[in-house]
């Protein structure tokens, strides 16, 4: 088995926490939003993963390099690098990683998590993750049959086709063939919207005979921007709750912590109350504070705030009363 984890966007919407680092990266109670994703999928595979092919910018750099290829060694898994430097769609980005497609594999975009109750059953020809929504207008989406069968796929449609959009989570038998189709809409140049579309390929194989059938999921979670992002480590510290993540290093002293929270090592905490829903990286100083369904991440001071409904980047400094806020790697903010 193998998973192939495009994620060479810029991650606009999650400025400016994505000025510093790639949106994957930013971390969800504790763990990087791209590890998050790759270990749920290794939980549901029944036999083993043995590469994870990461799919980015080679302007990202060394030490992301390192960092992803280190979180796929940390699943038994080895981690490649793959280059694509011209947003050209999602059938292009795919096609970046051309070497690890083959055999068994898993396809998952690195804006989105999910929990699941399954295991993959890798006797299926294709199978695609999906879940309704109320504007499908903004996502590929599939059409089915009476058996419950795919029947078509459709990426972004104006009018409305069905409300079952595609989650960004797919798996295929055969990677070589996927590789195929996808290659074919390069060569041909086959476009969508302007861009090399996944769901083309899907649609061609479809049309050639592959079966593709849906998958569900308990809870498909989105970390498009700020709001959603800091939505997404709240639940996952509600699926954590009955788990000690708090770091035996970390200094609370005459504070309250309402759990569930994530708190990393060398964290201090004085005179203040955390939680629920909060994240704090470490070596990140709070003092005189109350911060409730917040991420806060490594090396930032807090003083003297009352913050809820926020993400702080590394190295932040917060002084002052503030309620929401949004501040990226290395900002100061006093009130």
């Amino acid at each position: 088995m193998r998973i192939i984890v495009p994620m060479a966007g810029m991650g606009k919407r999650m400025r400016p926490h994505t000025l510093t680092i790639p949106k994957p990266l930013v971390p969800i109670a504790g763990k990087p939003i791209v590890h998050r994703l790759v270990e749920d999928i290794v939980a549901v595979c029944e036999e083993p993963v043995e590469e994870i092919a990461f799919i980015i910018k080679e302007s990202f750099g060394k030490a992301v390099e390192d960092s992803l290829t280190s979180i796929a060694a940390t699943l038994g898994a080895k981690g490649t690098i793959h280059y694509q430097e011209e947003a050209l769609g999602t059938a292009h980005a795919i096609l970046c990683a051309a070497d690890a497609l083959e055999g068994n594999v898993v396809v998952a975009f690195a804006d989105t998590l999910f929990k699941a109750d399954f295991k993959l059953d890798t006797s299926q020809e294709g199978i695609i993750w999906v879940q309704r929504v109320e504007d499908p207008s903004a996502f590929g989406v599939v059409k089915l049959s009476e058996t419950g069968a795919i029947n078509a796929f459709v990426e972004k449609p104006e009018s409305f086709v069905s409300d079952l959009a595609i989650i960004g989570i797919y798996y295929f038998k055969d990677g070589a063939y996927l590789k195929e189709e996808l290659q074919y809409l390069i060569d041909h140049d086959i476009k969508d919207k302007g861009e090399y579309q996944l769901t083309n390929a899907l649609e061609n194989m479809r049309n050639k005979g592959t079966k593709f059938v849906t998958g569900q999921v308990v809870e498909w979670l989105d970390c498009g921007n700020k709001n959603a992002t800091v939505y997404t480590n709240q639940r996952y510290l509600e699926f954590l709750r009955e788990k000690d993540l708090i770091a035996s290093s970390a200094k609370i002293h005459n504070s309250v912590i309402i759990p569930p929270v994530y708190i990393g090592e060398q964290v201090e905490i004085n005179n203040s109350i955390i939680g629920p829903h909060v994240s704090v990286g470490h070596q990140t100083k709070v003092a005189d504070s109350v911060i409730k369904n917040s991420i806060i991440q490594t090396n930032t001071q807090v003083d003297s705030a009352h913050i809820a409904n926020s993400m702080l980047g590394n190295f932040v400094v917060v002084q002052g009363k503030p309620a929401d806020l949004s501040l990226g790697d290395y900002n100061v903010h006093k009130t």
